[in-house]
């Protein structure tokens, strides 16, 4: 070997150390691999570095995502994906997708589909091209059920919408009751990172299941007194405080994917600059919150959700109050 051989790839060396625990039957067929996050502190890399170790397990047909279970090691490993074979020569693609698979493709697998890539990979990686390739069909028969990418990204938002499922009626009390949707919308966030730049308030799509999320947040504050248009600006800005927090969370997920600097990383390289400012004393109360609390998103959601459910509740007794001297 020639002195100056590069060193293999760190995503690779990891990748290999999973692929041998697999070829020996240490993790078996349908077993879930470690996640991303997983990878990414089990190995001290990036996300971006822990989501091309499974894309190669993927590529090498050692794993494959599937829904509600995340990444598995796959019935039959060592069998090529079809997405890997879409750089062989093109006497040895099929020309046409099998008969069997076109009658077999629906709305939902199609979707459920493009979830899980764009769960393992995110939305960037989801595109007509790749989903059909997942399904092993041509990219045109896709359209039978959406009419494009944006399209397409609109109806998944939807479905996973949909499996946050909300009871009927629900616990008792308003506050109950809000706590509830907006757990449930945050966890739906966490569990698709991409999720939360497919919500639009200025645009919002009609979408069923989304609206439902609101149908429901309207009737949970029944019986308060309150008109419909504050009952409407309530469910809305309860839905922002949730969105917004999870945009944080996808922003530290992308900033690490496109710098390969993980979030530890970035606050060590930036330990210089930030014990400098504050010994200048210039932020006393600053460096003592730096010393004592760690960036906690869910903590900070709890917070959120908590002070803007107390405020609420002040002007819910206030509107009630004057709508009983009526």
């Amino acid at each position: 070997m020639s002195s100056d051989a590069r060193p293999e790839p760190l995503y690779r060396r990891i990748a290999e150390e999973l692929a041998a625990r697999i070829r020996s039957g240490e993790l078996q067929p349908g077993d879930r691999l470690p996640s991303i996050r997983q990878i990414a502190d089990r190995w001290e890399i990036a996300i971006a570095t822990a989501t091309r170790v499974l894309g190669t397990l993927r590529d090498d047909g050692l794993a494959e995502a599937q829904v509600g279970s995340g990444t598995v090691v796959s019935a039959a490993p060592g069998t090529p994906r079809p997405s890997s074979r879409a750089n062989a020569p093109a006497s040895r693609l099929p020309t046409r997708p099998v008969r069997g698979a076109k009658r077999a493709l629906s709305r939902d697998h199609l979707l459920r589909t493009a979830i899980a890539v764009a769960d393992v990979e995110g939305a960037g990686a989801v595109s007509m091209r790749r989903v059909a390739a997942e399904l092993g069909v041509g990219p045109m028969s896709l359209y039978r059920h959406i009419a494009n990418k944006d399209d397409l990204v609109m109806q998944m938002a939807d479905l996973v919408f949909g499996d946050a499922e909300l009871p009927c009626p629900g616990p008792a009390g308003w506050r109950a009751k809000l706590e509830l949707v907006a757990r449930r919308q945050w966890a739906l966030f966490w569990r698709h990172l991409w999720l939360a730049k497919a919500v639009s308030f200025t645009r919002p799509s009609l979408a069923p299941n989304m609206m439902e999320h609101t149908e429901w947040t309207l009737r949970a504050l029944d019986g308060l007194g309150l008109s419909l248009r504050t009952r409407m600006q309530e469910a809305m800005a309860l839905h922002s405080l949730v969105l917004n927090v999870a945009l944080s969370t996808a922003d530290e997920v992308e900033a690490e994917q496109e710098t390969g600097v993980t979030l530890a990383r970035w606050l060590q390289a930036q330990r210089e600059r930030t014990e400098e400012l504050f010994a200048s004393g210039r932020f006393p109360l600053l460096a003592k919150v730096h010393q004592e609390i760690t960036p906690d998103l869910d903590e900070l959601f709890e917070y959120s959700l908590a002070r803007h459910l107390d405020g609420f509740a002040v002007m819910a007794v206030d509107e009630e109050a004057g709508f009983n001297r009526r």
